[in-house]
């Protein structure tokens, strides 16, 4: 037997370690954006509407670095009231809806757009975090536990 050969029997774990290069932003976005785990796109991200999960329940990345705060929210608020401002204009203007008709249908829509667009954009800005290493997310894991002893 040589020594690139293991012995027959034995257990052979590949784990692949993070050298600290670049990650790719794009994907890590788009994955945060459909609120999966930026790492390996698969594990929920969220534990409820916008509390982050502290570890991806099926690679092992730690997530507690996140540091999104109020991100998200004003994220939100730019998106819809950008939207909706201009769209209130048009629709008064062409269509002269009463005013309480005009104020249900636009505050169903702002209150429906910023629920569908807060988890959305917290879970893109995780992975922001996540692909630029912010926050401690390349630092190695926790009191130098191997990954799979963390999860």
């Amino acid at each position: 037997m040589t020594d690139t050969q293991p012995a027959i029997g034995a257990d052979i774990a590949v784990e692949t370690v993070d050298a600290g290069g670049e990650r790719p932003l794009k994907p890590a976005l788009l994955k945060g954006w459909r609120r999966r785990c930026p790492s390996c796109g698969t594990g929920p991200l969220l534990k409820g509407y916008l509390k982050v999960r502290d570890t991806c329940t099926v690679c092992g990345e730690e997530l507690y670095h996140q540091r999104a705060d109020d991100g998200p929210a004003y994220l939100t608020i730019i998106v819809v009231g950008h939207l909706l401002a201009p769209m209130i204009h048009i629709a008064y203007v062409q269509f002269r809806p009463e005013p309480m008709t005009l104020a249900t249908v636009f505050t169903v829509g702002a209150v429906a757009l910023s629920l569908y667009l807060l988890p959305r954009f917290k879970g893109a800005m995780v992975g922001i975090q996540w692909a630029k290493r912010m926050h401690g997310f390349g630092a190695p894991p926790r009191s130098g536990q191997p990954v799979e002893a963390a999860q």
